[in-house]
This record gives structure tokens, C-alpha cells and sequence, in this order.
């Protein structure tokens, strides 16, 4: 089977939460820690909220002592204040903290509301009410209880208040009621100032966890992008086992895959010899067959010879198709400068007594072969060779970057006649010979295309700058690493 052609890459589709391991911890515990933050901020809320209502419950229990110590009974049923609380929210006109006296029947009905009350309530008075009532909690004063209301002396104004019935020791002194009241919004107004406060703080604080989740995946995946180069390496020939080392979790792995590499590399090594032993097995009685017939000059004769020809040119040629397949199956890796230099050293001297002049040249000298120097040479011999037959004075070889990445581009350009563009396709089927006059069978550039293709490589021909055919072949290919 062919591997993929170099270059050639899969389409890829956009990155799906599930294709992504790093995408999937990442969206995990972005959760857990929104979810983390928002439990944490509910709670820290809470709490706030409650030691906010406590404060201010304690307060205006604290007011409400003191205006049950400062009330005094009178001669005839009146009733005084012997000192007003000093708090300065109190004196100022509907400032949000207020206190009332109000009159009771025995039945604890109100007689008379605002009997004696704050100038922060100023032409209003408190209606018991509209309060709903409900027992305080803390229980400090016997008769204390919490109430609540949505109407308080300024519109649509919610209060908390704390309420006391007080019954003064002197015989004629009436049942009193005592409140103290605030507006709700001083609870509101810190517990908003929290919340912004903490918001910014858990919100610093989910940020910085994020980060250093980031970090700390990106340190975890690193031993699979390490995995990632080791396997790069593997394929394209720089090594062949996987090399460097591994967390304790990835270990096994790499032993496994790398049992599977050798196992893999001893196969690929007795079918190589296999081959190698039926070619031989092959070859020997053809070679028998054709020195028989050598020693006759008859029709039948002539039919061995050319029969024994054809069947040792197709035992060649799937031979070096399944040597290539197997060398690249194991990896190889063959710097492109020293065989194509010796080529071009090798084809001049072939070539010396027509005056055709090799040179090699290109920008890519420094790069590597992902396949086997005999490989390289036998594509190369057979287009630098035909190069020659057809030249007039002058063949040129370069070596440089193909189109794609991990692509090799190799073209051999001659000054000959050419081919017509309609016809140069035909050069590479199997026996086809455009010209008989020249030497040859017709076989070298089918085992050229057939070697290309085995790399997942490419081969065509096009008009050259110098005036003759070009042969442009792509082949993988990677630069050199120090």
C-alpha cells in the first residue's frame, strides 16, 4: 500500500469539545470553578447579609435600653424623657432611624400613637400595624419582639424595627409601647458595597485559578507533544525507536509502541530478504534459459531471449518496488547532496565523448531524502541518463523546496529537442519509446514513476528553460537537522 503522498493533508474540521482532550479539561474545570465561585459568592453573601441584619438588629436594640431607661412617669398619667438618645440620625428629618412612645389600653391596643417620638419621624408617626410582627430571636428583653414593614414616614420607604411593651412601676403610669426603627436600606447599602467588593474579588480569584489551570495543562500535555515529536521523528526516518524520557503514566505506552516498531522493522526486514531469495530463485533458471538460447540463432531462440528479457526486467522492477516499500517502511533518512553529486560526477564522465556538461545546483542541497540512497539514485541515474541521450550540450540537476511542506522538489532540465506537450504523458507508459533510433526499452521511466509513487511522490514532465524537456519529481523530504 502507498503511503499518503507528502504534503497532502487531511481535511480538518473545526475543533469539537470532544476532540479535544485539552479542550475538554479546560471546559471541566472552567465549570468547577465557575460553579466553585458562584457557591462561594452565594455563601460569602449570605453570611454577610446575616452579620449585616445582626449589627443593625443590635443597634437599634442598644436604642431601644437606652429609651426604656430614659422613660419616666409623671402625676397624672404623663409621661417624659429624661434624656433623648444622642445619636445625630435621630434629630435629622427623616433620616432612616427613628423611635416612638405610644399608649396602650390594657388590652395592649393602641390609645394613642406617638405619644412621644423622634424629630426624625417629624409630622409622621410609626403604624404598629402595618408591621408584621414576629418574636426576636435573641430573646434580650422579655416582651422584645422583631417586626417588619413596607411603609415607613417616607413613601414606599421598608423598615426593621424592634418593639417593647413597658409597664412603669408607679401605680397611675399607663402601659407603654417603645420602638425603634431603621430603614431597611441600611442594610442594603453595605451588603451592595460587598457585593461589589467580592464579586471583583472572586472574579480575580476564578481568573487566577484559570491561569494557573492553563498552566498547569499545559505542563501535563507537554509529555504528549514531546510523544508528538518522537513519533514526527520515527516517521520521517530520524530515529528508529522513540527516544527521550516519559512520564510514568506514558511509559507503557512507548514500551508497547515501541515492541510494535521492532517487530514491525524485523518483519519488514525478512520480507525484504523473502524477496530478495525469490528474485534469486527466479532469476537463477532465467539466466539459464537465456544462456540456451544465447547459443542458438533460431526463431524459437530468439522468442527465449526476448521472453527471458521481459520476465527479468518485471522481477527487477517489483524487486525494487517492494525494497523501496520496505525501506520506507523502516524509516530511512538519506541526505540528498552526496548521491547527487556522485550522479552528476558519474553521468558527465558516461557521457564525456557527446561533450554534454552536468551541473547540480539549488536551494535545497542541505535537505534529507525520507527514503533509501538507492532509491534516490536509481530514479535520478535513469532521468539524468535519459537527460544525456537527448541533450545537446548541457544538463542541469536541481534540488529545492517543493510546493508543499515536507515536500522535496528535484527537476533535471537538458537543452534536447524536446517533447510535444500532448506526448508527454506517454513517455511514462510501460515499453513506449518516442524515438526508436535511441537506445533503450522503454522501461526506466516506468520504473521511475513506479519508485515515485512507492514514496508517495510525483513525476512529470514540462517544457525546460533551457529549451528541452524537463522532469520535475516530488518526493518527501525534510531540511537536515544540526
Amino acid at each position: 500500500m502507498s503511503p499518503p503522498q507528502a504534503g497532502n493533508k487531511a481535511p480538518r474540521s473545526a475543533a469539537r469539545l470532544g476532540d479535544s482532550l485539552r479542550l475538554r479539561l479546560v471546559a471541566g474545570t472552567l465549570a468547577w470553578v465557575l460553579l466553585a465561585v458562584l457557591v462561594a459568592g452565594w455563601g460569602l453573601r449570605g453570611l454577610f447579609r446575616e452579620h449585616v441584619t445582626q449589627q443593625l438588629q443590635a443597634q437599634l436594640m442598644l436604642q431601644l435600653d437606652l429609651l426604656s431607661a430614659s422613660v419616666n412617669s409623671l402625676p397624672g398619667a404623663r409621661i417624659e424623657l429624661g434624656a433623648e438618645p444622642t445619636n445625630p440620625q435621630l434629630s435629622q428629618p427623616l433620616s432612616g432611624l427613628y423611635w416612638q412612645i405610644d399608649r396602650l389600653n390594657e388590652d395592649d391596643s393602641t390609645a394613642q400613637a406617638g405619644l412621644l417620638r423622634s424629630r426624625s419621624l417629624w409630622d409622621q408617626t410609626l403604624d404598629w400595624s402595618r408591621f408584621e410582627h414576629q418574636s426576636f430571636k435573641e430573646g434580650r428583653a422579655t416582651g422584645t419582639q422583631l417586626a417588619s414593614g413596607s411603609i415607613g414616614p417616607a413613601r414606599d420607604q421598608a423598615l426593621v424595627l424592634v418593639a417593647r411593651r413597658l409597664q412603669l412601676p408607679e401605680d397611675d403610669a399607663p402601659p407603654l409601647r417603645i420602638m425603634v426603627a431603621a430603614d431597611s436600606a441600611l442594610m442594603a447599602e453595605p451588603l451592595q458595597r460587598f457585593t461589589k467588593m467580592l464579586a471583583a474579588a472572586l472574579g480575580t480569584l476564578a481568573a487566577g485559578l484559570m491561569v494557573a489551570v492553563l498552566l498547569q495543562l499545559r505542563l501535563a500535555l507537554r509529555p504528549l507533544e514531546q510523544l508528538r515529536r518522537s513519533l514526527a521523528d520515527v516517521r520521517g526516518g530520524a530515529s528508529p525507536r522513540l527516544q527521550g524520557r516519559f512520564p510514568q503514566e506514558l511509559e507503557p505506552l512507548v514500551q508497547e509502541f515501541n515492541h510494535v516498531l521492532d517487530v514491525n522493522a524485523d518483519m519488514v526486514e525478512r520480507a525484504r530478504t523473502q524477496a530478495g531469495n525469490l528474485a534469486h530463485a527466479v532469476n537463477t533458471p532465467l539466466t539459464i534459459l537465456g544462456n540456451a538460447a544465447a547459443r542458438d540463432n533460431g526463431a524459437l531462440a530468439e522468442l527465449v531471449r526476448e521472453q527471458v528479457a521481459s520476465a527479468s526486467r518485471q522481477v527487477d522492477h517489483h524487486l525494487a518496488r517492494a525494497r523501496a516499500a520496505a525501506r520506507q517502511a523502516t524509516g530511512l533518512r538519506t541526505p540528498i547532496e552526496p548521491p547527487l553529486a556522485a550522479l552528476v560526477r558519474t553521468m558527465g564522465k558516461l557521457h564525456a565523448g557527446r561533450g554534454i556538461a552536468f551541473s547540480l545546483q539549488g536551494q535545497a542541497l542541505d535537505w534529507s531524502f525520507l527514503g533509501d540512497a538507492q532509491d534516490l539514485q536509481e530514479i535520478l541515474g535513469n532521468l539524468l541518463d535519459n537527460a544525456g541521450k537527448w541533450a545537446r550540450h548541457e544538463v542541469r540537476l536541481s534540488a529545492d523546496p517543493g510546493p508543499e511542506h515536507g515536500q522535496l522538489q528535484i527537476t533535471v532540465d537538458d537543452d534536447g529537442p524536446g517533447i510535444p506537450a500532448d506526448q508527454q504523458e506517454r513517455i511514462f507508459a510501460r515499453g513506449q519509446r518516442l524515438d526508436e533510433r535511441r537506445p533503450g526499452a522503454g522501461l526506466g521511466l516506468d520504473i521511475v514513476r513506479d519508485l515515485v509513487q512507492t514514496y508517495g511522490g510525483s513525476v512529470q514532465a514540462g517544457d525546460s528553460p533551457l529549451g528541452g524537456l524537463q522532469m520535475r519529481v516530488h518526493l518527501p523530504g525534510n531540511p537536515n537537522t544540526p
